[in-house]
């Protein structure tokens, strides 16, 4: 690879990372071309981008970046992928499902909302976060239930009340 070529590269993934909030650093060496096939499918199924990078030229670019990645240059050692997601938790699920058929892929470390997580051990925790789209509808049913409960009280309400002025109307006549 030439120098104009590896800085090309290097301005590439920098405006990578620039784009997106959630970075995921993983290890898939070891996977043969189906299970690395699969692993690919899995994700775009999932709207996750995986490619492997050069470890030197992803340092480089993190250098050249705003935006602050702590200690997860460090984790750039032997085989690297970069996956990148607009959602938060959707690597670290699309990882989880596939390590129960593969021992691989290992997490690295994860770059998420300027949070960073070095090491496998944060997998589950990373698959547990919820995703904005996820939140929004939490809030959402927060905010209907009171409302909900208000119209079904009405609803049984009223049919209680018109039974009694039924009654006593037929009583009277």
């Amino acid at each position: 690879m030439t120098r104009e070529e590896k800085s090309q590269v290097i301005k590439d993934l920098t405006a990578q990372l620039a784009d997106t909030s959630t970075i995921y650093l993983a290890d898939i060496s070891g996977l043969d071309a189906g299970t690395t096939s699969n692993l690919r499918r899995a994700c775009f199924k999932a709207n996750v981008s995986l490619s492997v990078v050069k470890n030197t030229l992803l340092a480089k670019a993190m250098e050249s970046s705003d935006k602050d990645f702590g200690d997860l240059p460090q984790v750039l050692k032997g085989n690297t992928s970069i996956m990148i997601s607009e959602t938060g938790n959707a690597p670290a699920k699309v990882i989880k499902e596939f390590r129960k058929k593969s021992e691989k892929p290992l997490l690295k470390g994860a770059f998420i909302d300027e949070a960073i997580y070095v090491g496998d051990e944060n997998l589950e925790a990373l698959a547990n976060i919820k995703s904005k789209d996820e939140v929004i509808g939490d809030i959402i049913g927060l905010l209907q239930s009171p409302a909900k409960n208000v119209v079904s009280a009405l609803k049984s309400g009223g049919g209680k009340i018109a039974g009694i002025l039924k009654t006593l109307s037929e009583k009277e006549g």
